[in-house]
């Protein structure tokens, strides 16, 4: 067990707002409402102290594929984001063959049990050839509901979420099997309308894969999907808030309008994240990345990101203007909600898990503990 810590003279985020001069008792693993007599006090004076970061759309990192790569490899891939702040990571997956994708969820569902990730998210196959973005157009099918359930029963119960273009044939059926079994429906990489948008939302689709991207843009005549996810108060907006996916006017529009409870940022991470440039393989596609921007060597298609939480949380506040409860919001507490986990994780609250992040002054990265242990120790 860990020993008991107060963190103490920070500006500590809670749900409630921000203490000046606040405290987070830790006690073992969990955050606690009073004291030990032996706690150990660490000064954390001029730093902000806020909870540990959930990502629920990351594919990798460290040079690790949560793909195509070993359990090692996933594990190496998982502690690069831990330094990076993020606590608590869903692993994504990338289009495959139907059998080879089910054999990644029977181990990444084992991985899911011993609590080294939050669970799985299927991003593909079922996604438009028109919006394939870095997902390989030979492997793409419509969303037919038998195989989107071959998928969640490979997963033992770990499979979080799925992303699909849910204007393809077998769409609408396989949001409805989706939410019955308490996966996320998540619309993404689709050529949907307005209309067709909202149809999916009707059946039970809940969030927006990386919003903006892979889908039409926002068009006076015809909105597109982008107006029915931003519009819809049922919708989590993902955003991928790295300065290139994304123009710094697009970042804002959409936060205005989903606001800080409908918004959840992510990295969409692929292997090179706290890495370094070079070729990397995305599923069967090889990518390059160059000043930390990964693109499609055939094509030239972003192909996923570099990102970190911790620079995600950064640009929001330094750049973008956001307050940082709102930023925390959107980091932490509203993706902990998406996964059914906010009674564990998402905020400094007694009774969950210690699962936090010390920024100084600027905002960057100075300590991040989980379940109660140092995984970087400020100092």
């Amino acid at each position: 067990m860990a020993a008991s810590k107060v963190l103490a003279g920070a500006q500590v985020v809670l749900p409630t707002g921000t203490i000046p001069n606040g405290r987070v008792i830790v006690d073992g693993t969990r955050i606690v409402g009073s004291a030990p007599a032996d706690a150990e006090t660490i000064d954390l004076s001029g730093h902000w102290v806020v909870p540990g970061f959930v990502d629920i759309h990351n594919h990798g990192g460290g040079g690790a594929s949560f793909t195509s790569g070993t359990v090692e490899d996933v594990l190496k891939g998982v502690h690069t984001h831990r330094l990076h702040g993020t606590t608590t990571v869903v692993a994504s997956t990338v289009t495959g063959e139907m059998d080879f994708l089910a054999q990644r969820a029977g181990m990444l569902s084992e991985l899911a049990e011993q609590g080294d990730i939050a669970g799985i998210h299927f991003e593909g196959p079922f996604i438009s050839p028109c919006r394939k973005g870095a997902h390989s157009e030979g492997l793409l099918r419509d969303p037919d509901p038998a195989e989107v359930r071959k998928l969640i029963d490979a997963a033992r119960g770990r499979a979080k979420m799925l992303t699909l273009a849910t204007e393809l044939p077998g769409g609408i059926d396989s949001v409805r099997l989706l939410a019955e079994h308490g996966v996320i429906a998540a619309i993404g990489h689709t050529d949907a309308t307005y209309e067709q948008t909202v149809q999916a939302i009707d059946a039970g689709a809940t969030v927006a894969t990386h919003l903006y991207n892979a889908m039409p843009g926002l068009g006076h005549r015809e909105p597109g999907p982008i107006a029915a996810l931003l519009e819809d108060e049922r919708i989590t907006v993902e955003l991928i808030n790295d300065g290139t996916h994304l123009h710094p006017a697009a970042f804002e529009l959409a936060f205005h309008h989903a606001g800080a409870a409908r918004t959840a940022l992510i990295t969409d991470a692929m292997d090179a994240a706290g890495f370094g440039d070079g070729r990397y393989m995305l599923g069967p596609l090889e990518v390059e990345v160059k000043d930390s921007v990964a693109r499609l060597v055939d094509g030239g298609s972003i192909a996923g990101s570099t990102l970190t939480l911790d620079r995600a949380f950064k640009r929001s506040v330094t750049v973008d203007g956001l307050r940082v409860d709102d930023v925390v919001r959107a980091i932490s507490a509203n993706p902990a909600k998406l996964l059914g986990m906010y009674d564990e994780v998402g905020s400094l609250e007694p009774g969950k898990d210690a699962d936090l992040v010390v920024l100084d002054a600027e905002f960057d990265l100075v300590g991040v503990m989980r379940k109660g242990e140092w995984v970087v120790k400020p100092g």
